[in-house]
């Protein structure tokens, strides 16, 4: 029950208390699992291109997107913390003996070789040491004082956009950098205009903007073409509320509610806000340097040509159904709906009168369309695609978390174990309907598809809650197409020894 008390916290926040009241019940009943079918696999729910298929497209993408408005979408919030656990547990420990960290013996055997090496060697000499002479007095922590706290280079607190990721003759880049250069390889959509937009947090928007202002003039004069860069923030009306472990409304020392950011799925509003014909999803980590941009590219104008191709059949399909509905029309939608898009249609469909097949197929084609990259699974931890039953007894394609999946059934752990594809966060969306109109993309994320995760709090336990991920519950009412694409282009950086692999040297 939700107090007079409460109620003016909550009323504090700018939250409802409706939906507060409705968030709590989620903590209270907790989200149903998913109920998969299959793994989506080659074949059955993934298509495999062909090289002749991969290069017509690469062809003809840059002819379809000179007359569209395209943005690539980058989420880009938060701090990179997490990417240097191990060296602040090794910052905040006892010690300074390598030999107990094969970690930051790894880091520290290789400093030379990360693209911050002379940023952070200026920033230490400045202060009156250097990299070499820590090394040689084995003043690890200094090292890593000076890379992590705000009084050195401060990437501790800094997002990974910002962080020097490659390294180059006249350059080092930044993620944020990368997105640009890969935005002029196939994000150059009407008017010669590349569109990025960036999920930004407050705190780090101004060093953003400054970024940005560093890069943007010019790789504007190098290449002729125009940069529009906009950026927004997870919107605090996404908070969701922090409960104690019995489902009570957690209060802070000061007495005022924990409301916490809802995960990446609070961006679907972000999204929702898009005004384009082609959205490209990707996250910030995922680059590579310029010598192994070529299958990124080459496969970002594959999703993209394939989302424009498949598009423009639907609104074929659509427009035909709302007009006459003779057998041709009917066939056509019918065609659209089990060969582009590889859906079933539902027991007895064609026992259905015409004007009950006309509508599902209207209801089911007038939707948002993505088209998702999907790599080989090599054990990463994650989401994957999968057949999934829906509530109406059809069946749908979803990219689904580990967490919305029983594994305590049998059955449900080996369709899941039996996955041969993982999801690297490669999407090209269209988000406008038949008519040019602009879904609203909240009308098609399945609310029973959040996430409660247990997290703490000044040493006290609480349960938070996410909201339906991004690209999983956020998008469950999207038309989907899986497509495989090589593993190369999936290359993202957890932690700051990822920048050893080669593919980020």
């Amino acid at each position: 029950m939700i107090t007079a008390t409460i109620k003016e916290k909550i009323a504090r926040q700018g939250m409802s208390e409706t939906q507060v009241a409705e968030q709590i019940k989620n903590f209270q009943e907790g989200f149903p699992f998913l109920k998969i079918e299959a793994a989506a696999t080659i074949g059955n729910g993934v298509k495999s291109l062909s090289e002749e298929e991969v290069q017509k497209m690469v062809t003809d993408y840059p002819l379809q997107s000179k007359t569209r408005k395209i943005v690539k979408f980058v989420p880009a919030s938060g701090a990179a913390s997490r990417m240097f656990k191990d060296l602040f547990g090794f910052l905040e420990g006892d010690h300074e003996d390598l030999g107990k960290n094969a970690f930051v013996k790894k880091f520290m055997d290789n400093i030379k070789s990360f693209a911050f090496y002379q940023d952070l060697d200026n920033n230490m000499k400045a202060s009156g040491s250097s990299i070499e002479k820590a090394l040689a007095d084995k003043q690890y922590k200094l090292i890593l004082t000076h890379l992590l706290d705000d009084s050195g280079l401060g990437y501790g607190n800094l997002p990974k956009g910002l962080l020097r990721f490659h390294r180059y003759p006249n350059e080092n880049r930044t993620p944020a950098h990368e997105h640009f250069v890969e935005g002029l390889q196939y994000g150059v959509g009407e008017g010669n205009v590349v569109r990025l937009h960036f999920t930004v947090s407050p705190e780090h928007l101004d060093r953003f903007k400054l970024e940005v202002a560093a890069i943007q003039p010019s790789l504007e004069t190098k290449y002729g073409v125009k940069f529009d860069v906009s950026y927004s923030q997870q919107k605090a009306s996404t908070n969701t509320i922090a409960v104690n472990m019995d489902n009570t409304p957690f209060e802070e020392e000061d007495g005022e509610l924990l409301f916490r950011p809802a995960g990446h799925g609070a961006l679907l509003e972000n999204l929702n806000d898009i005004d384009a014909d082609l959205i490209f999803i990707k996250n910030i980590d995922n680059v590579v340097p310029d010598r192994l941009k070529e299958p990124t590219k080459n496969y970002k104008m594959v999703l993209g040509g394939l989302l424009i191709d498949i598009q423009e059949k639907i609104f074929a399909a659509l427009k035909k159904l709302e007009n006459v509905n003779t057998d041709a029309d009917l066939a056509l939608a019918k065609f659209v709906f089990t060969k582009e898009l590889g859906l079933p249609l539902p027991e007895g469909f064609e026992q259905k009168t015409e004007k009950d097949q006309a509508e599902y197929l209207l209801n089911k084609l007038d939707r948002p369309l993505r088209v998702c990259g999907m790599v080989k699974n090599t054990g990463e931890p994650g989401g994957g695609p999968f057949w999934v039953k829906e509530s109406d007894g059809t069946s749908s394609l979803q990219i689904a978390e580990t967490a919305q999946i029983n594994l305590e059934d049998k059955r449900q752990k080996e369709i899941f174990q039996g996955a041969t594809h993982f999801n690297p966060v490669d999407l090209a969306c269209g988000t406008k309907d038949h008519k040019g109109n602009k879904f609203d993309l909240l009308k098609f994320r399945d609310p029973k598809t959040g996430f409660i995760t247990e997290k703490s709090k000044s040493g006290r336990e609480l349960k938070a809650l996410e909201l339906p991920g991004l690209w999983n519950g956020a998008m469950a009412g999207w038309n989907t197409v899986f497509v495989e694409v090589p593993l190369i282009t999936f290359n993202p950086v957890k932690t700051v020894n990822d920048l050893l692999r080669d593919e980020h040297q």
